[in-house]
């Protein structure tokens, strides 16, 4: 219980300094991107997102290489020393801040913009729907029933990752209108709507008895492309509707929403599983409450349209 209770606090920290440098990250491009250029803002953040999501999924590949080869206690020793590698480099080359922001209550952090409130609750039911069985059912799935071996789940992941973030970089040449005009609330809108197709594809070939392995790794090859260019509209829009002088705090504010689907997917993830009898039933549960979260998400994102288009009336 000392172990468990050690890791969670490792793993909070270390989520709490991960959202701390996306955060500020994101609010610092709004900063140097010319005002009304929408264009530009959306092709860095897609940048910025998609070269973090693969540099995370070669974090996978690495961890997994570590595990295998130096164990846990040398993998964590390598990595802080990593750490504070990042944190000397870090320092000397990094430009000072850009701007601070004023002393804030906690109602402040509240967002008065509707459109950054809507957009907020459908991120938390998005990315809740992506760690329902992202996260625990799916790697628990392929090494316990399938057999692969935890490099194999570790390999596998990390390449999905990898290309999500590719996906995610290259995001503006696909997600915009056909005048290039970068993505409305609308077309978020859509794009949610588009994850229950992949979804429901995997779920109905699971239940009809197709085989677990090959119908996995190629619905999860299509869910990566849709739910990455949802990630990507997302991080542009959240950008978007924020003021200069706000854009930290509505940044915070919306990655607090992603930090709470994130727990209630990992979270619904293990209570799904088990409770449905683990196995392939296990994952079929987690996968039908992965859709009813994004159709959630796709309601919510049309309260984000509406007040879109109640702000610009």
């Amino acid at each position: 219980w000392v172990s468990i209770a050690y890791v969670m606090l490792a793993q909070a920290l270390s989520g709490i300094a991960k959202d701390l440098t996306k955060m500020s990250s994101k609010s610092y491009v709004k900063l140097v991107v010319p005002a009304g250029d929408a264009r530009g803002l959306m092709r860095w953040v897609s940048v910025l997102t998609g070269s973090k999501n693969a540099l995370k999924g070669a974090g996978f590949f690495l961890g997994g290489l570590m595990l295998a080869t130096v164990g846990f206690r040398g993998a964590c020793a390598a990595m802080a020393a990593l750490l504070v590698l990042a944190l000397l480099v870090s320092s000397i080359l990094l430009p000072s801040a850009g701007g601070r922001t004023k002393r804030v209550s906690l109602r402040a952090l509240w967002s008065d913009d509707a459109r950054i409130r809507w957009l907020s609750a459908a991120r938390l039911f998005l990315f809740g729907a992506r760690d329902v069985w992202f996260v625990l059912a799916v790697p628990v799935f392929l090494a316990a029933d399938l057999g692969w071996s935890f490099a194999r789940v570790g390999g596998f992941l990390a390449l999905w990752v990898i290309g999500y973030g590719m996906v995610q970089a290259a995001a503006p040449a696909w997600v915009s209108g056909r005048s290039g005009e970068p993505p409305t609330a609308g077309r978020l809108v859509g794009w949610t709507w588009a994850l229950v197709l992949p979804m429901g594809a995997i779920l109905f070939a699971l239940r009809a008895g197709a085989p677990p392995g090959p119908t996995l790794v190629a619905g999860l090859a299509v869910f990566g492309l849709v739910f990455a260019a949802n990630s990507a509209v997302h991080s542009f829009l959240i950008v978007r509707y924020s003021d200069h002088d706000r854009v930290s705090l509505n940044v915070g504010f919306y990655y607090m929403a992603n930090a709470a689907g994130r727990l209630l997917g990992t979270v619904l993830s293990g209570a799904v599983f088990q409770a449905a009898g683990e196995g392939r039933a296990g994952l079929e549960a987690c996968l039908a409450t992965s859709i009813g979260m994004v159709v959630l998400s796709a309601v919510l994102g049309a309260g984000v349209r509406r007040a879109e288009r109640l702000e610009l009336a």
